[in-house]
């Protein structure tokens, strides 16, 4: 994300010379909060210099989740149940306040730059949340989520009973035909995704993961369409998919008789695909219909902020609506099923469903808004205003010197350079805090620095998501930050950028 590759050590505004002269960001304030402290001035924080920014799943998002799909459970028919909505859950596990340890932006970093580019070991930590890694179609890592194994003993169970009913010659082997629909329904939410996921790689958005889960798929898109036309083309080619897919599965059925095994599968993923393609089209986020709403108010309003807030308001009258309406339906057999006047096992079951969907929906709008309100104040992130005055200093110099020259200098940071100038390490800021005062003048600060790597050089023009990504792609505490010509201009905390976030994601839209 557009790191310089080298460094001069020269002053930038040639106030001093040598290894006594301190590298002035902007106009020689120091950037954090406190302008007249030194390196030494950090107090014991336990290691809050190595906390970071974490904007997001996501992100991500700062990521884009784009849910489609779901179970098959038992609302009448062979195939039917509920369903995953699909949309754009933007802020899930991405959007909230940022924390943790690294560099902002999250230990999500599967094929880091983005996902979507493939490669490499998978890490712990992705296996840890991403679930069982089944392949890398496009390029783009699918799991599988623990999760999926749950809601498919459900499916196996639900709809097993149901073909038994239908097809009782087959005996227990009926579970079995169902277990193989649990697997087919879930390729065809896998289509779904990846009809989100083409269409983000085709308009070069990056897309993190496809992930599989109990109630249906999420494409982890980590930024936003450019303009409400590729937002609604994004969120329609999942639901049109669908509907694909149940008119060839319909097709299908017509030349195979509808009461046996292959009949019953095909009736199946027919209904069940034509479920999920109505259910997502329903016009409120996180819902693809919620997407597609939101590009056509952007598109009328102009701005993508009211759009994301008209949607997610509809996502939460529709979430109230699925609550109080789907039992209501089911119990006066508006479903397809017979009214039911008593209160029973499967009232109870639709209510709970009704209130699995209802909070499904009601978080993913809120969450929606959440993320939207992450990147009206993400350009208020600039790696230029963040960045701390640096001292540089050769790798031998004590530590109590060097703080003195960074003292003198009004510097915040210590740049460790060679015989030549050229930078070769930054001094961590807790290793700092951890030496005992007394200790300082026979402690090096070379034995305190961390080597430098390209991706620890990053352009004092980065901003918003753009410094978010440089910062995620190379995890640490401190940055080197360079002008375009290759000049240090400083060095950027990765404290600084969270409590920078902090502040910004404080003040209202």
């Amino acid at each position: 994300m557009g790191a310089t590759d080298h460094a001069a050590a020269a002053s930038r505004d040639g106030t001093a010379s040598g290894t006594d002269a301190a590298v002035r960001p902007g106009s020689g304030s120091p950037a954090g909060g406190a302008a007249d402290r030194g390196p030494e001035a950090a107090t014991s924080r336990d290691g809050a210099a190595d906390s970071a920014a974490r904007p997001g799943p996501g992100g991500g998002d700062s990521g884009a989740s784009d849910r489609g799909g779901a179970s098959a459970a038992s609302q009448g028919g062979a195939a039917s149940g509920p369903e995953r909505p699909g949309g754009d859950n933007r802020a899930a596990g991405n959007g909230s306040a940022p924390g943790g340890s690294g560099a902002p932006g999250g230990p999500q970093r599967a094929g880091r730059g983005p996902a979507h580019s493939g490669g490499g070991p998978q890490r712990p930590e992705e296996r840890q949340r991403g679930g069982l890694l089944m392949g890398r179609p496009f390029g783009v890592p699918v799991y599988v989520a623990p999760s999926w194994f749950l809601v498919a003993i459900l499916i196996t169970w639900v709809f097993g009973g149901q073909i038994d009913r239908v097809l009782p010659e087959l005996g227990a082997a009926s579970y079995l035909v169902s277990l193989f629909f649990a697997v087919a329904f879930y390729g065809s939410v896998l289509v779904h995704e990846l009809a989100h996921t083409l269409a983000a790689l085709r308009f070069k958005l990056p897309v993190r993961r496809i992930q599989l889960q109990f109630f249906g798929g999420v494409s982890e898109i980590e930024k936003e369409a450019e303009t409400p036309g590729r937002e609604f083309v994004l969120a329609f080619v999942g639901p049109l998919l669908s509907l694909v897919l149940s008119g060839l599965f319909y097709l299908a059925l017509l030349a195979v008789d509808p009461s046996s095994v292959p009949g019953v599968l095909l009736a199946g993923l027919m209904v069940s695909n034509l479920i999920v393609a109505v259910f997502n089209l329903l016009p409120g986020l996180p819902l693809d219909g919620g997407r597609m709403l939101r590009a056509v108010v952007w598109a009328i309003s102009g701005k993508p902020m009211t759009g994301t807030i008209a949607a997610a308001w509809v996502g939460r009258a529709l979430a109230v609506a699925v609550l109080i309406g789907l039992p209501l339906l089911t119990q006066s057999g508006a479903l397809g099923s017979d009214a039911v006047d008593n209160v029973g096992m499967d009232t109870v079951l639709d209510a709970l469903l009704a209130a699995i969907l209802a909070a499904i929906i009601w978080t993913g709008a809120g969450n929606s808004l959440r993320m939207a309100r992450l990147r009206e104040h993400l350009p208020e992130l600039r790696a230029r205003t963040l960045t701390r005055r640096a001292v540089p200093v050769e790798s031998d110099t004590p530590l109590s010197e060097a703080l003195r020259r960074a003292n003198a200098a009004g510097a915040r940071a210590l740049v460790v350079v060679d015989s030549e100038s050229v930078p070769v390490s930054l001094v961590r800021e807790a290793a700092i805090v951890g030496v005992p005062e007394h200790r300082r003048p026979w402690v090096p600060v070379g034995s305190l620095a961390q080597d430098l790597t390209d991706g620890m050089r990053v352009s004092a023009e980065l901003a918003g998501e753009d410094l978010l990504e440089a910062l995620r792609a190379a995890p640490a505490t401190e940055y080197l930050v360079v002008e375009e010509t290759g000049e240090i201009y400083g060095v950027l905390s990765a404290a600084d950028v969270e409590r920078a976030f902090v502040k910004a994601m404080a003040r209202p839209s």
